[in-house]
């Protein structure tokens, strides 16, 4: 291997190719159809999302789908729709973004966090078992990272002491668990689908279920101007067509005009980055040290996208190398990428426990109903807490480009083999989360 480009030598990755990453793909098909809603003027209408709803469901194999403006907006309207509300609580893992759970406070819920599993850094289910209590509603589970969660172990704890299942499948749109869809083995899958989604319409959002119930009181929250679809849900005297969550959800018309055109594209588009992805994978994966974040252990399942693609991190393997080190060697070859950590685990942030949100309370949000610590009925999660020093990120290659690939897994190679010659100027920093990526 040649002289790392840290200490003068020469970049494995000479050049950074846009087309390899950029992403989403906007064909004629897309522009054509955005620019018909601007032409109509309907940008505010619900007869295209309606299409786009029916089309969605039907991909997913469920029975409803209702979208809604931004993904957070889609996940308050599932925890509503299985009763998250007063005096109850909500599990989730506390390594995820701040939209997975932060909505139930909004409700007047309680956040509990859970642990995740050190291999799929999605939650554990016996972490999820320890934190249910009397006032339990419901378990958001997070397929984090594109990484499906293991729902059987977690379907069979929920339904065991009556947790209703909210899956959040923003990272992983399309994927498969043991081969069934990711979003169709709760009770109600929900899902963002912003512009650096693998689905992505720009900005919007996605529920998707097989419970009449369920989507007919997610309708109630925010989408008034449907409350004449209600056909089961018995709505009190003088209700009227109000919004019950004060909020209005209607997705902007060309998002869904863009949301009907994906899912023409959008099978085709994850399977060239599969491709692409595995072919990197492939390159590295007999590195000592480092392994990629995929469902390998069960059959039939999918990191679909490779949203925020991760690998392992194993400092022995490099004498005790720090990861941002490491990152930092890769960044100096060309891989732009390449940092450490994921997301900051929430359980860390007060937000959770100790601030009065919205003023007057006079005690913490979180003690609304209970005056317990909010904190300590989370404790410790040791594997949430020690996963931004795991993990390192990947090239999210969006195209299938053999000899662009080929000099990044020749970064990683060079790297790799040099590793030594970076622990001298290794000042051993930890690697740090963020509250908000993602």
């Amino acid at each position: 291997m040649s002289e790392l480009a840290l200490f003068g030598g020469p970049r494995a990755v000479p050049e950074y190719n846009e087309e390899l990453f950029h992403w989403p793909r906007v064909n004629k098909e897309m522009e054509e159809a955005v620019l018909a809603v601007l032409r109509s003027g309907d940008m505010s209408g619900i007869g295209i999302t309606r299409r786009f709803e029916k089309e969605f469901a039907r991909w997913m194999g469920v029975d409803y789908a209702l979208a809604s403006p931004n993904g957070t907006g889609s996940l308050q309207e599932a925890m509503f729709s299985v009763g998250v509300g007063m005096n109850c609580e909500i599990i989730s893992p506390s390594l995820t973004y701040w939209a997975s759970c932060l909505p139930a406070v909004g409700l007047g819920a309680r956040v509990v966090f859970a642990d995740v599993e050190p291999d799929t850094l999605c939650l554990d289910p016996e972490s999820f078992e320890a934190h249910i209590t009397p006032r339990t509603k419901a378990v958001v589970v997070v397929h984090y990272l594109g990484h499906p969660a293991d729902m059987d172990p977690i379907m069979e704890v929920a339904r065991k002491h009556g947790v209703r299942v909210i899956e959040d499948v923003s990272h992983a749109q399309g994927g498969f668990y043991k081969g069934r869809r990711l979003g169709t083995i709760g009770d109600v899958g929900a899902c963002s689908m912003m512009s650096g989604k693998s689905f992505s319409v720009g900005e919007g959002g996605m529920l998707y279920t097989n419970s009449r119930a369920v989507y007919e009181k997610a309708l109630t929250f925010g989408h008034y101007e449907r409350i004449d679809e209600i056909e089961d849900l018995k709505l009190p005297e003088g209700a009227g067509k109000l919004p019950w969550g004060g909020c209005k959800h209607r997705i902007n018309q060309i998002a869904s005009a863009m949301g009907l055109c994906q899912l023409k594209k959008y099978e085709s588009e994850i399977s060239e980055i599969d491709r692409a992805m595995k072919y990197f994978r492939d390159g590295v994966k007999d590195i000592p040290g480092l392994r990629m974040h995929y469902p390998e252990k069960w059959p039939n399942s999918t990191k679909a996208g490779w949203y925020a693609a991760k690998m392992f991190y194993d400092s022995s393997a490099f004498g005790g190398l720090s990861l941002t080190r490491f990152a930092e060697a890769l960044r100096a070859e060309g891989v732009r990428e390449a940092g450490g950590g994921c997301n900051a685990p929430l359980h860390l942030s007060t937000l959770f426990s100790k601030v009065d949100i919205y003023g007057g309370l006079g005690r913490p949000t979180a003690n609304l109903f209970d005056p317990s610590d909010a904190a300590a009925q989370t404790g410790s999660l040791p594997v949430s807490e020690a996963a931004n020093d795991r993990v390192i990120s990947v090239p999210s290659f969006r195209r299938f480009m053999r000899e662009e690939i080929d000099r990044y897994i020749e970064a990683y190679r060079k790297v790799a083999a040099n590793c030594r010659e970076l622990l001298a100027g290794d000042r051993g920093e930890k690697a740090e989360g963020k509250f908000f990526q993602f």
